[in-house]
């Protein structure tokens, strides 16, 4: 199956196309799920600089089988047509493993956030955004985007003012985008969705011996070699999380100037600050630097997180990857031609429409905060304090009685009185999401023997699951 000359999107399709072959549909439904419904093109001016400069952007809808459609917006010079229906695709079917109430779409602007100054670049937003919403392409029943590479809070926070000003009566329009700014909308534990997804999602690939076993290691996560490379959002707070709460030893980190290696592991925050002053990882005390990043991807790890573009791993080095497990953090980082390579190579792969999920899942509950108008917990927290208050006072109420009396520890106090707040709520919730997704690829990865690995697990359900929509609405 050679995709090497087709583009990201025919990657994509290729997994598709293997899975639905194992799977009895209808042709004309295995045609309808896999091709993308639209994609607009928008050519705008905006003056700038004493000049008219000219920028072309994309909003691409794969999936209306659920309404709205969900996918972030990139900001990227590499952004073109073909990549953006390829996310598009690849949206729709993370959005119905997860079970996230959404179709899939994804939007790009062809353009190097960069080069603009922040006035700028807010001009080139609210632009491109009115674009969109006059064709209803934003908009909280239809199309909501996100953040992706390029983008954050900020752009965000512009397109949702811009939606509001031409939608005045809209009392839901702070729905019309997410990860926004909390004082604009936003849900706390959003900036760090995907990369906490990524976590959960190995956490729960480790309680499974017998998953553990097929990729060659043991244990748990403590003490497991990672790799990451790209360093932004995703593999910041991944590899943070990984190192700080699990015990895992991040020994390489990648980014687009190079690479730095430490065995002892290396001290993630501090990392991240020296790359936040200096612009990249080069002259990171206290670790090795490569000025040729991308051979690290092939050193020795336990676990190894591609968190960058797509197609990071191909049929180029694929052969020379040693990593036994990889979480694909970044969308399409592996090509189907390097995951038939690594599959034969026992290399297990985590595949990214189930390892990045976290974002959408996130997204999908600052979107129902919206449209609810309250802020998650709020209505309960005090009364769960309450019920646990009045636990722990008959406890120590019975402890009296005893002849050596019992305490309970201020520590457990504390902590178990405490009711959840929105923070707890979210990753309650984002760890359960990927729980459940875990346990519907897993099922189908073990009980099958026709099913080689876990993304054709992870499309098999998907597939099936957009099939069954579909199908509910008469096609």
């Amino acid at each position: 199956m050679s995709v090497q000359n087709g583009g990201f999107s025919a990657s994509v399709n290729a997994m598709y196309d293997r899975a639905v072959q194992l799977m009895d549909l209808r042709p004309g439904l295995v045609k309808k799920i896999r091709v993308c419904n639209a994609t607009y093109t928008v050519r705008f001016g905006v003056r700038l600089r004493g000049e008219i400069h000219t920028f072309t952007g994309y909003r691409s809808v794969h999936s209306e089988h659920m309404e709205p459609v969900k996918g972030g917006i990139r900001y990227s010079l590499a952004v073109n047509q073909d990549e953006v229906e390829a996310l598009a695709a690849l949206m729709t079917y993370k959005c119905a493993l997860v079970e996230t109430p959404f179709g899939g779409a994804k939007g790009g602007l062809c353009i190097d956030p960069t080069e603009w100054e922040p006035h700028e670049l807010e001009q080139i937003t609210r632009r491109f955004a009115y674009e969109l919403i006059k064709r209803d392409m934003i908009n909280p029943a239809q199309n909501v985007p996100a953040p992706d590479m390029g983008t954050g809070e900020r752009e965000m926070a512009w397109i949702s003012d811009q939606y509001q000003r031409m939608n005045t009566t809209d009392i839901n329009g702070r729905a019309c985008v997410t990860g926004k700014p909390l004082n604009a909308g936003g849900i706390a534990g959003r900036i760090e969705a995907t990369g906490r997804g990524v976590q959960y999602a190995l956490r729960e690939f480790f309680r499974h011996d017998d998953d553990v076993k097929s990729a060659g290691l043991d244990g748990t996560l403590e003490g497991k070699r990672i790799i990451v490379q790209g360093f932004g959002n995703v593999g910041f707070h991944a590899a943070s999380f990984l190192s700080r709460e699990d015990g895992a030893l991040v020994t390489a980190v990648l980014e687009r100037d190079g690479a730095v290696q430490s065995d002892a592991g290396i001290d993630i925050d501090t990392l991240h600050m020296h790359i936040r002053e200096n612009g990249g990882v080069k002259g990171f005390p206290g670790a090795t630097y490569h000025e040729d990043g991308a051979k690290l991807l092939e050193a020795e790890c336990d676990i190894l997180i591609p968190a960058a573009m797509e197609g990071t791993i191909h049929e180029g080095n694929a052969r020379e990857i040693k990593a036994p497990l990889i979480i694909e953090a970044a969308n399409g980082p592996i090509t189907a031609e390097a995951n038939d390579i690594l599959r034969d190579r026992g290399c297990i792969i985590i595949p990214d429409l189930y390892a990045n999920a976290g974002g959408v899942t996130v997204s999908y509950f600052e979107w129902v905060k919206n449209l609810t108008h309250i802020r998650f917990g709020r209505m309960e927290r005090r009364a769960e304090e309450a019920r646990h208050q009045l636990l722990v006072d008959e406890l120590e109420r019975l402890s009296k009685n005893r002849d050596v009396p019992w305490t309970l520890s201020s520590d457990f106090k504390t902590s178990y009185l405490r009711g959840a707040g929105e923070l707890e709520l979210v990753r309650s919730g984002l760890d359960d999401t990927m729980r459940a997704a875990y346990g519907a690829m897993r099922e189908v990865w073990r009980a099958r023997d026709d099913v080689p690995d876990l993304r054709t697990a992870a499309f098999i359900v998907s597939i099936g699951r957009i099939a069954a929509s579909y199908q509910a609405k008469g096609l």
